[in-house]
């Protein structure tokens, strides 16, 4: 069973879409409701989205399971997000509308969850992990893009509507401040684009977790607004009109993320074959 998948790339960036995926197994989804089969909290078209990435050298990992079987971006214990915020779980029981995902008393128990952790949680972290210290041996440094989307208005999450960009370095601990700024001067430099940093979305688990920039591992996290690039409503469908305008973000975005790769990166050595 592929629970995600992955492309290395030849430059120091990774790119992590740990919540693109659609899928729902059979025996998860025969305890799920209607609404759950729907999958409408998906980031929804960003492998769509990035699909410039490869040829700028980048590399990708992609979950291929639904969030709503387990978040790859929260905390395996469990632990809370946000603190004093309204935050869905580990393995979510309700939809970011509060729509109950599983039948009455089909809930996922604690031995369901772990094992949820062992078949898909762990095997996405350990590629992550793995793909991240060959890119650290092989250039002396790796900086991780974690890219998001979500609704424009979410009020479980935020109130009122969010800006068009939101950048997350976990109030500036997980990658260089100087990478941060010239992300941020990309991101504000179009008048028809807001933007934020560290604000609701400072990053997620992955962004938390593995962003060390004092060891040389910088990870940002781009939440981005659905309602730039997509119907935000079902059937979720991809706009080629609005996703023209928000594409040259985008690239310029991912293309910076490149260009200080290579001006900090150290020595050329060549890729290691772990995989």
């Amino acid at each position: 069973m592929e629970t995600f998948r992955f492309q290395p790339g030849e430059t120091p960036v990774l790119i992590s879409l740990p919540h693109v995926g659609t899928d729902i197994p059979l025996d998860i989804a025969a305890s799920m409701t209607d609404a759950a089969h729907e999958v409408g909290d998906t980031d929804w078209h960003l492998d769509r989205l990035y699909n410039f990435a490869p040829a700028l050298g980048v590399g990708f990992l992609a979950a291929t399971q639904s969030r709503y079987v387990i978040d790859l971006n929260r905390d395996p214990k469990g632990h809370a997000l946000y603190r004093g915020g309204d935050n869905t779980e580990l393995c979510p029981t309700t939809a970011f509308n509060y729509s109950p995902l599983y039948r009455d008393g089909c809930e996922p128990d604690s031995v369901e969850v772990r094992r949820r952790l062992n078949t898909y949680w762990h095997p996405y972290h350990r590629q992550l992990e793995a793909e991240l210290a060959v890119l650290k041996e092989r250039f002396g440094l790796a900086i991780l893009f974690d890219a998001h989307s979500i609704k424009s208005t979410v009020p479980r999450l935020f109130q009122g509507q969010l800006d068009d960009f939101n950048l997350g370095t976990a109030d500036g601990t997980s990658a260089s401040p100087h990478l941060s700024g010239r992300l941020m001067n990309v991101l504000s430099s179009s008048d028809r684009f807001s933007t934020a940093l560290d604000q609701r979305f400072k990053g997620g688990y992955i962004t938390r977790h593995y962003g060390r920039p004092e060891d040389n591992i910088h990870v940002v996290q781009l939440e981005l607004s659905q309602s730039t690039y997509m119907d935000e409503e079902a059937p979720y469908r991809y706009r080629n009109d609005l996703a023209g305008q928000v594409r040259p973000v985008l690239e310029r975005f991912m293309s910076v993320l490149v260009e200080w790769a290579w001006e900090h990166a150290e020595g050329t050595r060549q890729r290691v074959a772990y995989y």
